[in-house]
């Protein structure tokens, strides 16, 4: 049957039909070439033109993809959003001959061309969440990978080829399974409130301490077998044990004690973290694969990790705490790429226009001396070597009309501390030290005008500069910091940068980490999937 013959004509347009309908123009093309490769073979060999059924059956890779679409949801994806019922009856009434073959072969290969797209990139675009992340690389080529599912011998294998291939993604999908195994067990979460009307310390009387010990039990806090004295109304110390570890791992203070914030987090329904979990999967779709050795913030974590190899393994990455933008709309550390280029040792602080006129400008006129009290200079310039001009009414009102520019001068009370690190982007965000080190206590660290702090500046410059001329080692990047001259070091090579935003992280040890969805990023997602096609 050739490809333009009449016969293969109503097949083509069932799959048109269908994929329009099911997954969009880019997949309907797909679809189409997939057709048209597919029929091309036909024309000359004895390839049947219908990818999915032989001799009036459904093949076994039928069924198998089959059964994939209708177990989505261990993909963190809806099995109606592929018509997973609809193929189902559409194969048995094909097999009654109440049905057409080549009907079931053409919205088989979309929905299942929509399947290993959403896989492979998310469902959602990024830049319609307001996330600038970049894919790299050469784009899938589904028609091809749908060739393979329709012809191999293992349809999970195919279908993993095409999934990111982060080891902490195969992690985070494992703990989906086991989370919606938790999510569907009979967990006493509203006892836990019971006598809890005031912080519970240790040897406290407890009316909620059963439900407690079993909530904590299901979720791997509690350790050590259930026993008769599970049934004690007592918030004891191996329950205040448990619960520091549940703190730990739900971005709270590890203190042990049952407050208002920890029973929050003990009672969201574990449906909701089921949600975090999916929402998550979609995010980490979005990312390029890592062709040099990243640095990763993901800001909710309040976490940096700075790669030593491309392979997303901790012992490879060297971790450390940071302090990101508050959490007002024009304060929020976006979500982006950049390479970093540049390690600056002693910076001047660049006051942005808008934290110079919202906050520095109506002190500098309230109180003559604020401007020299806090190191900050009016300079006419762009770059360093700018000469500062006195803080006279006529250069207050050039500084506020845009004239003239704010800095900050080098120094340990610098509002980047001694080292910044560069990255240029569009939204001017960047690392740097802080001399504001108290603030890495908090457990909640959304504290800056949306750069972002890290804890351990010089660590991270060791590694960034490792392939820099310099012999850069601890002691000579300290010196550097505190040497009399700013000096800006160019890396050998640039380092790519991920600033991302992640509510869960599924660790090595078995760990599941939860955090709190400080920009209401994923309340936008969720918005923008109840938008995208069914």
């Amino acid at each position: 049957m050739a490809a333009g013959s009449r016969e293969c004509r109503p097949w083509v347009a069932r799959l048109a039909r269908h994929a329009r309908r099911l997954a969009g123009a880019a997949t309907l093309c797909a679809c189409l070439t997939l057709c048209q490769a597919a029929l091309a073979l036909a024309a000359g060999t004895a390839v049947p033109a219908l990818l999915w059924s032989r001799s009036g059956t459904a093949t076994p890779q039928a069924r198998a993809l089959l059964a994939q679409l209708g177990g989505a949801q261990a993909y963190g994806l809806r099995p109606d959003d592929y018509g997973a019922a609809v193929l189902l009856d559409l194969e048995q009434q094909a097999a009654r001959g109440a049905g057409s073959w080549t009907d079931f072969d053409a919205r088989l290969s979309a929905a299942g061309l929509r399947f290993l797209s959403d896989l492979h990139s998310g469902r959602v675009n990024p830049r319609a969440a307001g996330f600038e992340l970049e894919r790299t690389g050469a784009p899938l080529d589904l028609t091809r990978v749908l060739a393979e599912l329709a012809a191999g011998a293992d349809p999970a294998a195919v279908i993993a080829s095409v999934e990111p291939q982060f080891y902490h993604y195969r992690l985070l999908e494992q703990t989906l399974r086991h989370y919606r195994d938790l999510a569907a067990l009979p967990l006493p979460l509203a006892s836990l409130r019971e006598g809890a009307q005031h912080t519970l310390q240790v040897g406290g009387a407890y009316a909620g301490a059963p439900a407690l010990r079993q909530v904590l039990r299901a979720l791997g806090d509690l350790r050590g077998e259930a026993g008769p004295q599970d049934a004690a109304a007592t918030y004891d110390a191996g329950l205040a044990e448990a619960v520091q570890r549940f703190q730990g791992r739900h971005g709270l203070a590890p203190d042990g004690k049952l407050g208002k914030s920890t029973l929050a987090a003990l009672t969201i329904p574990l449906a909701h973290r089921v949600r975090q979990i999916e929402l998550t999967l979609e995010r980490w779709r979005w990312l390029p694969a890592f062709e040099r050795p990243p640095i990763i913030v993901n800001i909710p974590q309040f976490r940096l990790f700075a790669f030593r190899s491309t392979a997303d393994r901790s012992a490879d990455i060297l971790q450390q705490d940071v302090i990101v933008g508050r959490t007002y709309p024009r304060m929020q550390t976006p979500v982006f790429t950049a390479d970093m280029r540049y390690v600056v040792f002693r910076p001047y602080w660049d006051v942005p226009a808008d934290i110079t006129r919202r906050e520095m400008l109506p002190q500098a006129r309230a109180k003559p001396g604020f401007l020299a009290s806090q190191h900050l200079e009016i300079v006419a310039g762009e770059d360093d070597s700018a000469v500062a001009l006195p803080p006279t009414p006529a250069n207050l009102e050039a500084l506020a009309a845009g004239r003239l520019r704010l800095r900050q001068q080098p120094g340990p009370d610098n509002a980047l501390g001694l080292i910044k690190f560069v990255l240029p982007n569009r939204y001017d965000v960047y690392l740097h030290a802080t001399p504001a080190h108290g603030l890495f206590a908090q457990s909640r660290r959304a504290f800056s005008h949306g750069c972002i702090r890290v804890s351990d500046p010089v660590a991270l410059a060791v590694q960034v500069l490792r392939d820099t001329p310099g012999n850069w080692t601890a002691e000579s990047v300290s010196a550097a910091m505190t040497a009399p001259e700013s000096r800006w070091v160019k890396l050998a090579a640039p380092v790519p940068v991920l600033i991302l935003y992640g509510t869960v992280l599924a660790l090595e040890s078995g760990q599941v980490l939860f955090f709190d969805d400080i920009y209401g990023h994923d309340r936008r997602l969720e918005h923008l999937l109840r938008l995208a096609p069914a």
